[in-house]
């Protein structure tokens, strides 16, 4: 049976950021997702016109239990910053992750003999249905779209551009790459590069390729590999050495990271001449006083807290020690979250705030 084409609109919708942006819950149908499709959220701007698609695609955790527990919400705040260029950002979860339908189709077989296109053409294939349903809607367009997405969505954003939908201008992939299971292991890196190579054989469209030095997912070495055999085979990406961030920088596509790598996605768009030049203003975030016993950098985590997306928690121990969690499906899961990570680095943690209010007594 064909399912509808239509684009199945949640009763969710709703204004964000002061009626500056709108903002959707969506289910995208797709056969391979079966009834439930994939899910998905959209942020644009407020206006009644039709705005290029940004499609944002999202990792794939290490820990395959932590695949259903994965929100769109996740990249909200990179979502909101490509809303505020002028596009309609919708970020897409794929067959088995999130609440999207279908079964986990991104296997790449045993870590010593991996078939990385196998999960290429998977993941693409969710991407390319995401396009061909929001492209019905009369907020979409789909000419001069752009794809972005973070490790194993970046690799999903470059195979996407290997058969690309039409309207498809640019890649930007941030950390991309498959077959990460611990800090600097990657299974069977040969054969990521040689899918890469693949990949370059008929991907034309330009790209902007991002990777930290301090990357623990795929490290310099390995994306230089990669780039190398995807330009050599007639691939078209510039490849930028992005500096240390954090303590991994895998996580440089976040709201933390934004000071970053949105000079560098502008300067992009600007070549490219996508998006718009006059950028919409930023969501105020929550006036929260950071935790007293911060300094720099703790008041700087607080900040990247606060900008981010819904569904977060603040955790912080009383010598500063501190995490926190966004995106997540629920508050309670978002406050668990954030202490489990504090508890790593200290004994005493507490929740300072949860969303965009303060947490209490016990969280001073």
């Amino acid at each position: 049976m064909r399912i509808a084409l239509a684009l199945v609109v949640l009763l969710t919708a709703a204004p964000a950021a002061a009626d500056q942006f709108h903002r959707e819950n969506l289910r995208i149908p797709s056969a391979a997702a079966g009834p439930r499709g994939l899910e998905a959220m959209l942020i644009r701007p407020a206006g009644t016109k039709r705005y290029p698609l940004a499609l944002l695609s999202h990792g794939a955790p290490r820990d395959a239990a932590a695949r259903g527990r994965m929100t769109p919400n996740g990249l909200y705040a990179q979502a909101t910053e490509f809303a505020r260029r002028g596009f309609a950002a919708v970020v897409v979860m794929r067959r088995g992750y999130g609440d999207s339908g279908g079964s986990y189709a991104e296997s790449n077989g045993p870590c010593t003999r991996r078939d990385y296109l196998a999960s290429a053409s998977a993941s693409a294939a969710d991407l390319r249905a995401a396009v061909d349903a929001l492209g019905r809607r009369a907020d979409v367009a789909t000419q001069d779209m752009v794809a972005v997405g973070i490790s194993a969505g970046g690799y999903a954003s470059i195979a996407l551009s290997a058969d690309p939908p039409p309207g498809l201008a640019a890649v930007i992939n941030f950390a991309g790459g498959r077959g990460s299971r611990a800090d600097d292991d990657v299974c069977d890196a040969d054969a990521l590069v040689r899918a890469f190579a693949a990949l370059g054989k008929t991907s034309r469209t330009p790209m902007l390729w991002v990777y930290a030095r301090n990357d623990r997912f795929f490290g310099p070495e390995l994306a230089r590999r990669m780039h190398a055999a995807f330009t050599a085979a007639g691939g078209s990406a510039r490849l930028i050495d992005a500096p240390a961030f954090g303590r991994d920088g895998h996580a440089l596509f976040s709201a933390a990271g934004a000071s970053i790598w949105t000079p560098m996605v502008d300067a992009f768009l600007r070549e490219m001449n996508l998006g718009t030049r006059d950028l919409i203003a930023a969501p105020a975030p929550a006036a929260l006083p950071p935790p007293r016993q911060f300094g720099e950098k703790g008041r700087a985590g607080f900040a990247a807290y606060l900008a981010s997306g819904p569904h977060k928690a603040f955790a912080v121990s009383p010598k500063g020690q501190y995490a926190f969690r966004a995106g997540l499906r629920t508050p309670a899961q978002a406050e668990a979250a954030a202490l489990a990570e504090c508890a790593k680095h200290a004994p005493d943690c507490a929740l300072y705030a949860t969303g965009d209010e303060l947490a209490g007594p016990g969280g001073r």
